[in-house]
C-alpha cells in the first residue's frame, strides 16, 4: 500500500528515535524521529530560521541545551519534516541531518529521549511502515536486502521488490483464488436458489490456472536465494595441479602463494568476489594426498571439511600428469555439485580422460589465462541454471519460498479432491489453507513472533 490521502490518526501513540547513519565519523549524520510528538520533541533542540513545513528542508542551528548557555550553537543542520500519512512510517517524521560527529549525534539522541522519545528497536521504523500498511512484508524485507547489498545486481533485485514486484505478481493470483472460494461458498449457501454448483471439472481447471504461476514463482527461489545470500566454492585437487594459480586468476590478483614445490598451501585461503552480480566466497585448499607431517595433515583435514560445506566444488586435475587418484576423487564427489577443471592445457598430455567431454568439464591454463573466461561462464551457468527475466518476480528468502510452497501444496490437494469428486465443503478447506499461505506471504496473517524475528535482523534506525 502506498501513501494515502487518508487523515486517519496514527496507530502508535509513542515516538521513537534513533541515529539512522552508520556508527563512526562522517560528513553527515542523521537523527530520525517517528511518531506523533516528533515535532514537539525536536523543535526545542533547534533554532529554526523558518518554521517546519511538510516535505521541506529547513536550515537550523543545534542548540547546546544542556550547557551553561542554552542558546549557544553546537552545529548547523538541515531538518526535514514529513507529515503523516505522507512519510516512510505513515507517521510524523523529523530527520535532523547534522555533521557526522558521534559526540554530537549522541547528544541529540539523548536530548530527544529526555524530551519524551523512546529509543527505537532494530528495524522498528520499517516495522511501523509495515504495520501502518505503508509496505507489505515482502517490501519490508526488501529494505533490509537493499541495505545489505554488496553488488549492484543484488541492489536491483531488492529495489524491484521494494517497488512491489512480488506484491503485483501475487495479487491477481490471490484474487482468482478468492473468486473461486466465493463461487463455491455461494453454491453451498444458496443451493436451494437458482445459483448452480460449479462442476468439478471447472473447479479443477481454475485451480490449475491459479497454481501454475505459483509453481513458476517457487522455482525462482533457486536463483533468488543465491543472489541474496551468495555461495561458496572450494578449489580442491592433488598437490601442484595449479589450484592456487587458478585461485589467483579467478580473483585477478596474487592472493595465494604459488611455488613449484608440492604442498605449499597448508591452510585455507578465502576471498570474496562477485560473478555477474552474484556474490560468492572462493576457497583455496591444501592438496589432497597422504600427509607428510602434522601441519599438512591438519590442512588436508580442513580441505575435506571445506569440500563438505561448499555449495560447489571445483576439482582441478593436471592435464600433464594423469593420476589414478583422480578417478577416486571424482567418484567421491558423486551426488555433490561440482565442476572439473583440467588445468595446464598449455602443456597438455595426449592421454584423454573419460570426463573430458562432460558438460561439467572446463579446460584451462592458469599460467596463460586460457579458458578462464569459459570457466567463469561455466560456474555462472552451473550455479544459476534458471535465470529469471529481470522483469519477473523472484523469491529471495526461505520465508517467501515456504509460503508459496504451502500454497501450492494446498492447491494440489484441492485439485486432487476436485478430480475425485470430493464434496465442495472439503475442497474449500484446502482452498482456504492456500489463501492463508498467500496472506502469510504478504504479511496479512503473519504472527507477532515471526514479525519480531524478521525485523530484529534490521539495523537500528531503519
Amino acid at each position: 500500500m502506498n501513501d494515502s490521502d487518508s487523515k486517519s490518526a496514527p496507530i502508535f501513540e509513542d515516538t521513537i528515535v534513533a541515529i539512522s547513519t552508520p556508527p563512526g565519523r562522517g560528513g553527515i549524520g542523521i537523527v530520525r524521529l517517528s511518531g506523533p510528538a516528533s515535532r514537539a520533541i525536536a523543535e526545542p533542540l533547534l533554532k529554526l530560521r523558518h518554521p517546519l513545513a511538510p516535505a521541506q528542508a529547513r536550515f537550523a542551528e543545534i542548540l547546546d541545551s544542556t550547557g551553561e548557555n542554552p542558546t549557544q550553537t553546537l552545529d548547523e543542520a538541515v531538518v526535514t519534516y514529513f507529515q503523516f500519512p505522507h512519510s516512510y512510517t505513515s507517521e510524523d517524521i523529523v530527520e535532523i541531518a547534522a555533521h557526522g560527529s558521534p559526540v554530537l549525534l549522541d547528544h541529540l539522541l539523548r536530548q530527544c529521549v529526555a524530551n519524551g522519545a523512546r529509543l527505537a528497536e532494530p528495524g522498528e521504523f520499517t516495522q511501523r511502515a509495515f504495520l501502518s500498511g505503508r509496505l507489505d512484508l515482502t517490501q519490508a524485507e526488501a529494505v533490509r536486502d537493499l541495505i545489505e547489498s554488496t553488488t549492484l545486481h543484488q541492489a536491483r533485485i531488492a529495489a524491484q521488490q521494494l517497488g512491489g514486484s512480488l506484491s503485483r505478481h501475487i495479487t491477481p493470483i490471490k484474487q482468482q483464488l478468492i473468486s473461486l472460494i466465493a463461487a463455491l461458498e455461494a453454491g453451498i449457501d444458496f443451493a436451494e436458489d437458482d445459483i448452480d454448483f460449479l462442476p468439478n471439472s471447472q473447479i479443477s481447471t481454475q485451480i490449475a490456472a491459479i497454481q501454475a504461476p505459483l509453481i513458476a514463482l517457487e522455482k525462482s527461489f533457486s536463483y533468488g536465494h543465491i543472489v541474496r545470500d551468495g555461495f561458496t566454492m572450494a578449489i580442491v585437487g592433488r598437490p601442484n595441479v595449479g589450484k592456487s594459480s587458478l585461485f589467483n586468476r579467478l580473483i585477478q590478483r596474487d592472493r595465494a602463494i604459488v611455488t613449484a614445490t608440492p604442498g605449499t598451501t597448508r591452510d585455507l585461503v578465502t576471498e570474496r568476489l562477485s560473478l555477474e552480480g552474484i556474490p560468492f566466497e572462493l576457497i583455496d585448499t591444501a592438496g589432497l594426498r597422504q600427509a607428510t607431517d602434522e601441519a599438512e595433515s591438519i590442512g588436508i583435514a580442513k580441505t575435506r571439511e571445506a569440500m563438505s560445506e561448499a555449495d560447489v566444488v571445483l576439482l582441478v586435475l593436471d592435464a600433464t600428469a594423469p593420476h589414478q587418484d583422480d578417478n577416486a576423487t571424482v567418484a567421491a564427489l558423486s551426488g555433490r555439485p561440482f565442476l572439473i577443471v583440467i588445468n595446464k592445457q598449455d602443456l597438455a598430455h595426449p592421454e584423454s580422460r573419460s570426463w573430458e567431454q562432460s558438460p561439467q568439464t572446463v579446460k584451462t591454463s592458469a599460467l596463460t589465462g586460457s579458458g578462464i573466461l569459459e570457466l567463469r561462464r561455466a560456474i555462472l551457468s552451473y550455479i544459476a541454471r534458471e535465470v529469471p527475466d529481470m522483469e519477473s518476480a523472484v523469491l529471495t528468502n526461505q520465508r517467501q519460498q515456504r509460503s508459496v510452497s504451502d500454497a501450492t501444496t494446498a492447491l494440489h490437494r484441492a485439485h486432487q479432491a476436485a478430480s475425485a469428486n470430493i464434496p465442495h465443503e472439503m475442497i474449500l478447506l484446502d482452498l482456504y489453507e492456500g489463501l492463508r499461505a498467500l496472506d502469510a506471504f504478504s504479511g496479512s496473517t503473519t504472527s507477532d513472533d515471526i514479525l519480531h524475528l524478521i525485523f530484529s535482523k534490521f539495523c537500528i534506525g531503519k
